[in-house]
């Protein structure tokens, strides 16, 4: 069996289109669609719970407080 991948975007009621040379008139060919999962924007996922809200909400309070930082010497590293 050959493979051919090529990614492309459902067009108008739900057509998906594929071109390829490859391809001979008459050929028969079994098509497996595999749907891309949307990948949570990192903001979103942050804020996606209240821990992770509290959690970040927190951080940002730390990051803003002089005496919480740390200082690194980089030459003594």
């Amino acid at each position: 069996m050959t493979e051919i991948r090529e990614k492309t975007v459902v067009k108008e009621n739900g057509m998906v289109e594929i071109s390829t040379p490859d391809l001979p008139i008459g050929t028969r060919v079994e098509v497996i669609v595999l749907i891309e999962k949307e990948e949570m924007d990192t903001t979103e996922y942050l804020l996606s719970t209240e821990a992770n809200r509290k959690h970040l909400e927190r951080a940002m309070r730390d990051a803003e407080d002089p005496k919480k930082r740390i200082y690194v010497d980089i030459e003594n590293l």
